[in-house]
Formats: structure tokens, C-alpha cells, sequence
């Protein structure tokens, strides 16, 4: 029961967090266009990376502080997976498809990618 808790809890806050990266970037203009007519996902490249890291964090902390199962959970589940998204990273590439910017999305993929593995391998290390 506190995990499921936790996990709630913990999700709740990333996905508040993620809502704010995303109307941040929504109220923000870029060479002068407006995101809506030049879509970038920085704001979906920002929070699948940030995840990563916090999971790799976590991962490292649980074996460094034998951190309790239930939070690693919390934070793993909860927190990293209600601020990440995979879904509007895979629509957005999808997005930039459609608009025939075939680089853009090859270039989306490629940064989550390399980011995200980056980032947690990061986290890991620096918890290690």
C-alpha cells in the first residue's frame, strides 16, 4: 500500500513537472517563429532526458545506500515516469515526418537516444 502510494505521489509531482516544461516551451518563440508553426520537441527531449538521469540516480543510490526498494520505485516509477513520455516523443517524430522533415526527425530520435542513455549512464556514475 505505501508504495502504490508513493508511486502516486511521486507521479503526480513529474507530471506536474513535465506539464511545466511543456507551457514553458509553449510560451516561447524561436527565430522568430512560434513553436506551433516550427515544431521542435525540446521540451519532450528535455524531460525523457531528465528522467533518465533521475533513473540512473536512483539505481545508483539503491546500491551505494541500499536504498529501499519502495523508494526506487517511487522515484523510478512515480517521478521519472510521469515526467517522461514516451508517447509524445514518438508522435512528435511522427510529426516531423509528416512535414516531410525527414533530418529533424532522424535527428529527434537520435538525440533521445544518445541523450537518455547518456543521462542515466550519468546518474549511475555520479550516485556510484
Amino acid at each position: 500500500m505505501l508504495t502504490a502510494a508513493l508511486v502516486g505521489l511521486f507521479g503526480v509531482a513529474g507530471a506536474l513537472l513535465r506539464f511545466s516544461v511543456d507551457a514553458w516551451f509553449a510560451r516561447r518563440t524561436f527565430s522568430g517563429r512560434t513553436e506551433a508553426r516550427r515544431h521542435w520537441p525540446w521540451a519532450t527531449l528535455i524531460v525523457n532526458v531528465a528522467g533518465s538521469f533521475i533513473i540512473g540516480i536512483s539505481i545508483g543510490l539503491s546500491k551505494v545506500w541500499q536504498l529501499d526498494p519502495v523508494w526506487h520505485t517511487a522515484v523510478a516509477t512515480g517521478l521519472a515516469g510521469g515526467l517522461t513520455t514516451f508517447s509524445s516523443w514518438t508522435t512528435a517524430t511522427v510529426r516531423l515526418v509528416s512535414e516531410n522533415r525527414y533530418s529533424a526527425a532522424g535527428l529527434n530520435v537520435a538525440m533521445n537516444l544518445v541523450a537518455g542513455l547518456g543521462a542515466a549512464a550519468l546518474g549511475i556514475t555520479l550516485a556510484g
